[in-house]
């Protein structure tokens, strides 16, 4: 008697189908592979973008910040080397006359 239950005499279309399946199957894993890797491409490219533009914003404000503390030390270097020049300390006494206000009592140490 034949065993009827038995796979050993599979027919060629089973066999055909069965692998139509398992190639199916891996196709549409490949294919989930690849847009999960394409969207995590995605993602990464849109914080790396993101992360320069920041970057980039905070060397525009520390390159603003550093010509402005450029100009102060310049202006103030100016003003140093004017007091420390031939009558500077008349040119200081002068602009310290504009700087404090009429009303108020000025006391000069000699």
């Amino acid at each position: 008697m034949k065993n009827i239950y038995s796979f050993d005499n599979e027919s060629p279309v089973n066999s055909d189908l069965k692998e139509q399946k398992e190639q199916n199957i891996l196709s549409y894993i490949y294919l989930l592979l690849k847009a999960c890797l394409f969207l995590l491409t995605f993602i990464s490219l849109l914080k790396i973008g993101y992360l320069s533009k920041i970057r980039i914003t905070r060397l525009k404000e520390i390159k603003n910040s550093y010509f402005y503390e450029k100009v102060k030390f310049k202006k103030l270097s100016h003003r140093l080397d004017d007091l420390l020049s031939l009558k500077g300390e008349q040119r200081f006494m002068k602009d310290q006359d504009q700087i404090i206000s009429k009303d108020i009592l000025r006391v000069i140490w000699r």
